[in-house]
């Protein structure tokens, strides 16, 4: 059967350049990815590949950009579900480079690779169709919107219900990684990226001429101590060990070279691996600047979007897809990953049935681009990657309804 994968795959290979590379001059944000959800259902559809339209719905009234496909095997009657996931989403980013394929929508790139997740899985859901009378089972694959943003798609496919009919025993989700020479994938057990919180942080001060800073409370210097004691928090009250990271990647006193601001406007991000930590720093840090800036003067407004959980890959279908790699790929190009303080809303899956989220690697040194890392505006794949992913999708997803 592998060798009848990786033929097709192969046969498949051109075509998923194709999209990929569509898709990839054709971006859309999170939740947003209507022209991107269209173009997978129709080439699903032109398959004779089983699809619903319109999930991952952000209020009622909303149309939905996602779609669930069912891939069915026709050897024999099976009740066994598999699913495999992609993300749609692009990221706010104005591209470099790829003169042949670059984005044609301003401001917006697929600088983390879900053009290539979503041309992987709709290569392996036509790579299944074709083998059809060869295996037996369903597998479904999902197409979801909003991966890069709050509330996460993923979490509206699991409220919405639409992975329960029919109901997977276990879901598996890929994602590419520069750092990894193409050819290679990798794996890791159990906890393997990180829970993501959003900090929304207004520092409250009085503004005024900047001559005269005894008729103000400045905020600046109130939010220099804030953003120090926040990074404390990290160093001191945290217990060694233990992953965590608190980046604060944007910071705006709108002020002048003569204005002291009335606020001090600061995002970032909280990044955890264990829940009651997690729990205990969402009452800690807003007492912690709470008191910092009544302390000198001024007032804070402190916000905690909670974000994405642990991705938690279930360590027995993480074991399975793993040795199934290796028949695929030989154990040279397997890889043991270390835990990532990055974050993925494929973590919303792993709470409600088991999962494996492993990586893909799509660097080539011979390939500008594909050495950079994710969310950078010059970020490129080795486009052989895709027969990669794709196949061990395939391959995955077979060895999971032959159990």
């Amino acid at each position: 059967m592998i060798e009848r994968i990786k033929h097709i795959i192969g046969g498949l290979h051109a075509d998923m350049v194709s999209w990929r590379r569509h898709l990839h001059r054709n971006p859309e944000l999170s939740f947003q990815e209507r022209n991107t959800v269209a173009f997978v259902i129709e080439r699903l559809r032109a398959e004779g590949i089983e699809v619903r339209s319109g999930v991952g719905k952000l209020t009622p009234d909303d149309p939905g950009t996602g779609a669930i496909a069912l891939v069915r095997g026709a050897m024999g009657a099976s009740d066994k579900c598999i699913a495999l996931r992609a993300d749609l989403d692009a990221l706010p980013i104005t591209e470099v480079g790829k003169d042949a394929y670059c984005s044609l929508n301003h401001g917006v790139m697929h600088a983390c690779g879900h053009d290539a997740h979503t041309a992987m899985v709709l290569g392996a859901g036509i790579a299944l169709h074709r083998l059809g009378s060869e295996w037996s089972g369903t597998v479904m694959l999902v197409f979801q919107p909003g991966e890069e943003k709050e509330p996460g798609g993923a979490s509206l496919l699991v409220k919405e219900g639409v992975l329960n009919d029919p109901k997977p025993s276990g879901i598996l989700g890929q994602h590419v990684t520069p750092e990894l020479p193409t050819g290679k994938l990798g794996f890791r057990s159990g906890p393997f990226m990180a829970a993501a919180d959003e900090l929304y942080i207004t520092v409250k001060g009085r503004g005024g001429h900047a001559g005269s800073p005894h008729l103000c409370i400045d905020p600046v210097p109130i939010a220099a101590q804030l953003i120090l004691a926040l990074q404390h928090v990290v160093s001191r009250r945290n217990r060694p060990g233990q992953p965590m990271v608190l980046s604060l990647g944007k910071v705006i006193a709108n002020g002048a070279t003569n204005i002291i601001p009335d606020v001090v406007r600061i995002e970032g991000t909280l990044r955890t691996f264990d829940e009651t930590w997690r729990a205990e720093l969402h009452g800690m840090l807003p007492d912690l600047a709470k008191g910092i800036c009544e302390g000198l003067g001024g007032d804070v407004d402190f916000t905690i979007v909670k974000g994405s959980p642990v991705v938690k890959n279930d360590p027995d279908l993480t074991a399975r897809i793993r040795s199934a790699a290796v028949d695929f790929v030989g154990a040279d190009n397997i890889v043991d990953m270390d835990i990532r303080m990055g974050a993925e809303d494929f973590a919303y899956y792993t709470h409600v049935m088991p999962g494996c989220f492993f990586r893909v690697g799509t660097g080539n040194p011979s390939k500008p681009g594909t050495q950079s890392g994710l969310h950078r505006a010059e970020m490129d794949i080795d486009e052989d990657a895709l027969s990669t992913g794709a196949g061990m999708m395939a391959w995955g997803a077979i060895c999971e309804l032959g159990r």
